[in-house]
């Protein structure tokens, strides 16, 4: 009767191969994990990316509560908001080349940014630099601005150019330079 009691309670892995028993423990974990619906409070909003919304671990979030009754939406809200919108369009009019970027002229925090900055000096353009990484509101605000998701962002002549991909294509093809020449000059 002991043996019985005893040769019960091993675990079950004892039994099986190795193999079997990650496989079948996987498939434990994911059963488990399926059946825990999401957070507490907190389930998916069927709302498009793209709408304005800042997104909350990766999706928009709407909070539910049995105490308080039907769902409350979390506000979707702009970082561009007017004055951000005025302050950033005269910044980038008042400067011939303005270059939004990861840290700084001299200290570029940013492999991205410092190539666009390394880019500007061979040219012998004088730019100006904003440090993105100072403020949040600015760098949320000027992925609205200019409808780019990626710093470094460059802007000649009043006008959005590109990000460092463009900026490297464009100063191999001759392109760049032409394009500063004639902002340099008007």
């Amino acid at each position: 009767m002991a043996s019985v009691a005893a040769a019960s309670t091993q675990p079950i892995r004892a039994s099986l191969p190795l193999s079997s028993w990650r496989i079948n423990g996987a498939r434990r974990v994911v059963a488990a994990a399926r059946r825990i619906a999401s957070p507490p409070f907190i389930s998916p909003v069927s709302r498009p990316y793209g709408s304005g919304c800042v997104p909350l671990f990766g999706h928009p979030w709407r909070l539910q509560s049995k105490r308080f009754g039907p769902a409350l939406s979390i506000r979707c809200f702009s970082a561009l908001s007017p004055e951000m919108r005025s302050t950033l369009d005269k910044v980038v009019k008042s400067h011939t080349v303005v270059l939004f970027m990861k840290g700084t002229k001299d200290f570029p925090q940013c492999g991205f940014s410092s190539t666009v900055v390394q880019i500007l000096k061979s040219l012998n353009v004088p730019f100006e630099t904003l440090n993105i990484l100072e403020n949040e509101m600015l760098r949320q605000g000027l992925k609205e601005y200019s409808n780019w998701p990626t710093f470094p962002q460059l802007y000649i002549d009043g006008e959005f150019f590109g990000g460092c991909d463009i900026t490297v294509e464009a100063y191999k093809s001759g392109q760049l330079q032409e394009l500063l020449e004639k902002a340099m000059c008007s």
